[in-house]
C-alpha cells in the first residue's frame, strides 16, 4: 500500500512539472511558477554604467537573457517602470519568444512606492503619499495587459514599508490601498485574472520582526495579497545583528575554510528563521498563503561595514556558498527565491566603487562569472554567449589560489 501512495506520489510531481510546459504563454500563471523548481528566479538589472541616465538596450539586455536562460533562469525580477530599461526587458523578452517559440522567461514587474516628499530636502511625510504612486502603477497596469503572456506578478512597492529606508518609507495604508485597486482591476477584468498581486519587502516589515510594524493595516494588507514576498540578508546583519555571525568556541581548531563553511551555514540558518518568523506571524492573524523570497543575496566585495575592515562578510568564496545553500533550501522546500542579483550594476552607489552595492551580481561588469559559476564556465554553459560582446570568462583567471588570498575568517568568538 505504501509503495502505492508513493508510485502516485511521483505521478503527480510529474504531472506538475509537465503542466506549465504543456501551456501557451498566456495560460501560464504565478501559481503555476511561484514555488516551481522548475522556474528558478532573479532579481534583474541591466545597467551597465554609473548612471540609470544610459539605459540598456534591447540588444544589450537579449544578451543579458540568453546567459540567464543558460543557467535555467526562467522568472526576472524589476523595480519600477519609469525608466526605458523595463519596457526594452519586455520588448527583448518577446524578440527570443518569437525567434524560439520554446523560450520562456517571466517577470515579476516591480511598480516603486514613495511617501511625500521622498528624495527631496522637505522632510518625509511618511503616511502621506508621493504623486508619482499613481502614475507608476497606471504604467504597471497598461504593461501587464500589454504583455500578459511575459508578466505574470506586479509588486507593490520594495522595501517600501521598512522604517530603516527613512527617505520614502511608507504606511501599509498606502500599500494596502493600490494592491486592493489592482486586486479590483481583476475582478473588473481590466488587468489578467491570473496575476499575482504582492508587495516585496523586509522580513520585518511582514510581521517577522519588531511588533511596532504588528499593526491592523499590516494585517488586512497580508489578507489582501495573493502571496508574500520577503526580504532577507544575513550578509547585512553580520554588521548590524553579528549574533550568528563569528566563529564559536568549539571551532577554532578547524580549518579557515571550515570555519568559513560553518558560518555560512550559521547565515543561511539565520535566513530560514526569518522566514519562518514571518510565517508564523502571518498564521498567528488566521491566514496561509504561499511565503517567497523576493531577495536574498551576498556582495562579493565591501570597503565598509562587511569588508576586510568589518564583519569580514564579503568576497567570492562566500557569496558562492550562500548563493549554493540557498538554492538548495528553497528548491528542496519549493520556495521560489528572486537571488540578488543577476549582474553587477555601478550605478547603485557610483561616489564609492567598492562599495557592496555595486557587488552583489553572479557575473561582473568586466563579463566575468564569479567564483559561484565557474563550475558553469567549465562545463561550456556560456560557450557562444558574450556580454558586451566579451565572451563569459572567470574572476581571478580562474585562479582558485589568488580568490583564497581574499578570503577573509570572521574574527569576532561566539559561545558555544
Amino acid at each position: 500500500m505504501k509503495k502505492l501512495i508513493y508510485i502516485v506520489f511521483l505521478m503527480v510531481i510529474s504531472c506538475n512539472q509537465k503542466y506549465s510546459r504543456n501551456l501557451a504563454p498566456n495560460e501560464i500563471t504565478a501559481e503555476m511558477i511561484l514555488g516551481n523548481n522548475n522556474y528558478q528566479a532573479i532579481c534583474y538589472g541591466g545597467y551597465r554604467t554609473n548612471t540609470r541616465e544610459v539605459q540598456p538596450t534591447i540588444t544589450e539586455i537579449i544578451e543579458d537573457l540568453k546567459i540567464l536562460a543558460a543557467i535555467n533562469i526562467k522568472v526576472l525580477r524589476t523595480y519600477n517602470v519609469h525608466y526605458e530599461e523595463v519596457s526594452n526587458l519586455l520588448k527583448a523578452i518577446s524578440k527570443l519568444k518569437k525567434e524560439d517559440p520554446k523560450f520562456e522567461m517571466y517577470v515579476m514587474l516591480g511598480a516603486w512606492i514613495d511617501c511625500k516628499n521622498a528624495w527631496t530636502e522637505l522632510p518625509p511625510i511618511h503616511n502621506e503619499e508621493s504623486s508619482r504612486n499613481a502614475i507608476e502603477i497606471e504604467e504597471a497596469v497598461r504593461l501587464t495587459n500589454q504583455y500578459p503572456d511575459i508578466i505574470k506578478i506586479i509588486a507593490v512597492g520594495n522595501e517600501a514599508m521598512v522604517k530603516w529606508a527613512t527617505s520614502y518609507y511608507v504606511t501599509p495604508t498606502i500599500i494596502l490601498k493600490w494592491v486592493n485597486h489592482l486586486q479590483d482591476l481583476k475582478k473588473q477584468h481590466k488587468l489578467p485574472k491570473s496575476v499575482w498581486i504582492t508587495s516585496s519587502d523586509n522580513f520585518a516589515s511582514w510581521g517577522g520582526g519588531d511588533a511596532e510594524y504588528h499593526v491592523e493595516e499590516l494585517n488586512q494588507l497580508i489578507k489582501a495579497v495573493d502571496y508574500i514576498s520577503m526580504h532577507t540578508y544575513p550578509m547585512h546583519d553580520t554588521h548590524y545583528h553579528p549574533d550568528f555571525w563569528g566563529i564559536k568556541e568549539n571551532e577554532q581548531k578547524l580549518s579557515e575554510k571550515e570555519k568559513i563553511d560553518a558560518a555560512m551555514l550559521r547565515s543561511r540558518d539565520y535566513t530560514i528563521n526569518q522566514y519562518e518568523s514571518v510565517v508564523k506571524y502571518m498564521k498567528s492573524i488566521g491566514v496561509n498563503k504561499p511565503v517567497h523570497i523576493g531577495e536574498t543575496g551576498w556582495a562579493t566585495q565591501s570597503n565598509e561595514h562587511y569588508g576586510t575592515d568589518g564583519s569580514k562578510a564579503t568576497d567570492e568564496y562566500k557569496s558562492a556558498q550562500f548563493y549554493n545553500l540557498m538554492r538548495e533550501w528553497t528548491t528542496k522546500e519549493k520556495i521560489s527565491c528572486f537571488y540578488f542579483e543577476a549582474f553587477d550594476e555601478n550605478w547603485k552607489d557610483k561616489a564609492n566603487p567598492l562599495g557592496s552595492e555595486n557587488h552583489f551580481g553572479l557575473i561582473n561588469l568586466k563579463s566575468q562569472a564569479k567564483y559561484v559559476l565557474w563550475n558553469e564556465v567549465d562545463k561550456g554553459t556560456f560557450k557562444g554567449l558574450t556580454r558586451n560582446g566579451k565572451p563569459i570568462t572567470k574572476t581571478y583567471k580562474g585562479d582558485t589560489k589568488a580568490l583564497w588570498l581574499d578570503v577573509k575568517t570572521p574574527t569576532s568568538i561566539l559561545k558555544n
